[in-house]
């Protein structure tokens, strides 16, 4: 294998590595229920985080009881309290927002 060849191959496989690592970076629990959302990701984190500011600390999008049946759930974590916060994933209204601090390390 040539100089060149070598140096090809070698960011072939940097380029491939991140866009992996970006990938699952990116990726969040009940991920493939995205399309029956109406509303993406980010509106729901921006929902969320005006009912409780903080910083998301777990997120996901669940099929649950309440509003449309599909929520997006956030644990937000400002200071010692974390809360979680639900976000219908039809309409970004609140469904929920508790105190969720016992639960979480």
């Amino acid at each position: 294998m040539t100089r060149k060849q070598t140096l090809i191959f070698i960011l072939s496989l940097l380029v491939s590595a991140g866009l992996f690592a970006s990938e699952s970076a990116w990726a969040y629990k009940g991920e493939e229920l995205a399309k029956q959302a109406k509303i993406s990701l980010q509106q729901a984190r921006d929902n969320a985080l005006k009912a409780f500011p903080g910083k998301i600390i777990d997120e996901e999008l669940e099929k649950e009881t309440g509003g449309s049946g599909l929520r997006y759930s956030f644990d937000i974590r400002n200071g010692k309290l974390v809360h979680e916060v639900g976000v219908d994933a039809s309409d970004g209204k609140i469904l929920e927002n508790s105190d969720d601090s016992n639960n979480k390390d």
